[in-house]
């Protein structure tokens, strides 16, 4: 998943209620990478003429509840998990809500719902990572959500 979508169209985290919501396990690891990071990746990927066809990376990889360490350490304010229910639940939602979307919304709701699910199914994990195949620093969820802590209080 991207990071940035974090602080903003992904309802992991809800920062006015210092909730991370998760579905099924608190503890399903799950990758995230930054937009930034994926660019400078597939740069060098792309100039690479030793490319494999397939890589994977994850510039951070982290549950439920190392989100909300994040989240407090980002915001100096305690956060906590809030489990939303058991996946089968979420299924249920995503199959009402896909019968009743619009067959031409581009990002209809459902689909947001499908890559949560994936993401705390454990379907979305990478193994194994390719992170080192070229030097780079890879960005952190701390660091993105620090980041976005900081724009909102200039706002």
């Amino acid at each position: 998943m991207f990071t940035d979508l974090l602080t903003g169209q992904a309802p992991f985290i809800i920062f006015k209620l210092r909730r991370v919501v998760y579905w099924e396990s608190a503890d399903q690891p799950m990758d995230f990478t930054t937009i930034a990071d994926t660019a400078v990746f597939t740069a060098s990927a792309a100039t690479d003429e030793g490319t494999p066809r397939d890589l994977r990376i994850a510039g951070d990889t982290l549950t439920a509840r190392g989100l909300a360490q994040a989240a407090s350490n980002a915001t100096g304010k305690t956060f906590w998990v809030f489990r939303a229910g058991p996946l089968t639940r979420l299924e249920k939602l995503i199959r009402l809500i896909h019968a009743v979307t619009s067959e031409g919304d581009v990002f209809p709701p459902w689909q947001g719902m499908q890559y949560m699910h994936n993401m705390y199914s454990g379907l979305a994990r990478l193994a194994p990572l390719d992170n080192d195949r070229y030097p780079m620093r890879w960005t952190r969820v701390q660091e993105v959500l620090a980041a976005h802590v900081a724009r909102a209080e200039t706002a």
